[in-house]
């Protein structure tokens, strides 16, 4: 499970992520769906849902006490995502004294906020549901976890959210909303076309739910605005609305609308955990409500100076090491391979100076992006080598030469027979030559002790980066490459995943 330092600092999984290898030792049906990396760590391939289903029980039941059911052809909820928001929650409400109250709108099979909230914070809950099947799950998952005095799910009519869930209790005042709004407007942004950036990465996780769950007409945007509609005929009946979002553009139009509205009370965050970004919108029309501050920079900065790292395992590195002429420390024969490797790319880098005597720093500057498809490039490269025509003496050596230059060519052709292999073996390994010569680096290494190569300013760079091999305990060794400065984050990580898979196939084979 990929999470990073940007999650909530309440957030029980923010320092300490899940355990695969102990709770597959301890779980049995989680079990099934951890596999070991050619890194040697436990991990779960999130794009099968009985896979993402067997971790999100195992999770709620270790950690909460929890025991739910989920039906694979209805939304799947991820943890750590769903804890972000509650303690999001948190920070709205805190200071109040009277009990918590609130209103889960569409609660989903799983009914994971109402049964988080009221684990972790003794809250109560009107969880509301449209879907039958959603609304079966819930409240057996409410019932099975001796929660119903806390809990309360009820079935509402399509397309309801608060007005009509709030007819019968009319005298209560709730303390917030939350809502899980469906993201998309259609099923073809719900595959994902027309809706992603072409440069983002595919979803590291299967997309599940049912259609009430992630379709909903003008998708999120006039999702939420209809909850806005329904909080301006409420208004003090909930002291916070409260709502997530998939889109980050769609945070400005909806901010807009309340001030429009003239809504006084008006706040905003974000929920980071690994690839996955959530944003949430929250609105009161209670003056003395305290308003949690935005992400600050401070916050994002720390996200972007994370570095990316992967571990090189103990299986190998001695092996490594020994090939490294002159190696001090495991990290000198990971190092010595992923030199090799970046010359093979074209990739400018040489060592810099580290503080730390056990750790071996490069600096790369990245000029083409030589990472991306290489083998195909290599194999083509290789192809029209072997497709290009054969010297003319080689063909001299197999025919009769006119009779005016018989002589010269035949005392060329004798020339050459005392020379060991044939012509064909001869052009083959020019083709290799040539094959060389087009692999090879873009400028030569640059000494210990100088200055990190860099473009002139006429010179196009992709992006630059400090790469630091360093060892961890015992023969493992981390990599870790450190933003400087560029064009594209995702270069950056394209290359790191290339030079990991590099590293792992040559340990593989040691």
């Amino acid at each position: 499970m990929a999470l990073n330092r940007s999650m909530h600092p309440r957030n029980r999984y923010k320092d300490k992520p899940p355990d695969f290898a102990y709770l597959a030792s301890k779980y049995p049906d989680f079990q099934r769906h951890v596999h070991t990396s050619l890194a040697g760590r436990a991990v779960v391939n999130f794009k099968e849902p009985e896979a993402v289903r067997a971790l999100t029980c195992t999770l709620l039941r270790e950690d909460f006490g929890l025991t739910i059911e989920i039906p694979l052809e209805r939304l799947i909820p991820t943890v750590p995502l769903r804890l972000n928001y509650i303690h999001w929650v948190e920070d709205l409400t805190d200071g109040q004294k009277q009990p918590r109250r609130g209103i889960d709108i569409g609660t989903g099979a799983s009914c994971i906020y109402p049964l988080l909230g009221a684990t972790m914070n003794g809250w109560y809950f009107l969880a509301t549901e449209v879907d039958d099947i959603c609304f079966d799950y819930a409240t057996k998952n409410v019932e099975q976890n001796k929660l119903s005095d806390l809990v309360k799910v009820v079935k509402v009519p399509q397309k309801t959210l608060l007005m009509d869930a709030l007819k019968e209790e009319t005298e209560i005042v709730y303390d917030f909303c939350m809502c899980n709004p469906p993201f998309f407007a259609n099923q073809l942004e719900a595959k994902g076309v027309n809706s992603r950036n072409s440069r983002r990465p595919p979803p590291s996780s299967v997309n599940t739910g049912g259609v009430t769950e992630i379709m909903a007409e003008g998708g999120e945007l006039e999702f939420v605005k209809r909850i806005i509609h329904d909080s301006l005929q409420l208004k003090k009946r909930l002291r916070w609305y409260s709502c997530m979002l998939g889109k980050k553009c769609s945070l400005t139009p909806l901010k807009e609308e309340l001030r429009k509205q003239g809504v006084p009370k008006v706040t905003q965050t974000e929920f980071c955990q690994g690839r996955t970004m959530r944003w949430a919108l929250a609105w009161s029309f209670y003056e003395d409500v305290a308003v949690p501050s935005p992400p600050s920079k401070k916050r994002k900065l720390e996200k972007t100076r994370k570095p990316l790292s992967f571990t090189v395992p103990e299986a190998g590195v001695k092996e490594l090491l020994d090939k490294a002429a002159g190696g001090s420390g495991p990290q000198d024969g990971v190092a010595a391979l992923l030199e090799k490797t970046l010359t093979d790319l074209k990739v400018l880098h040489k060592r810099v100076p580290s503080r730390n005597p056990e750790q071996t720093s490069l600096f790369l500057t990245a000029v083409e992006n030589t990472w991306i498809h290489g083998r195909q490039k290599r194999r083509e490269q290789t192809r029209q080598l072997r497709e290009l025509p054969r010297a003319p003496h080689c063909a001299a050596a197999t025919s009769s030469p006119p009779p005016a230059t018989k002589g010269r060519n035949t005392e060329a052709k004798g020339a050459s027979a005392k020379e060991p292999g044939d012509g064909g073996e001869r052009a083959e390994a020019s083709e290799e030559a040539a094959g060389e010569d087009m692999e090879a680096p873009a400028c030569t290494e640059p000494q210990q002790g100088e200055e990190p190569p860099s473009p002139t300013p006429t010179q196009h760079f992709l992006f630059k980066c400090l790469l630091n091999v360093l060892p961890e305990e015992a023969d493992v060794v981390v990599v870790e490459m450190h933003w400087v400065e560029g064009q594209n984050k995702d270069l950056m990580n394209q290359l790191c995943m290339y030079l990991k898979n590099t590293l792992l196939k040559s340990v593989s084979k040691t």
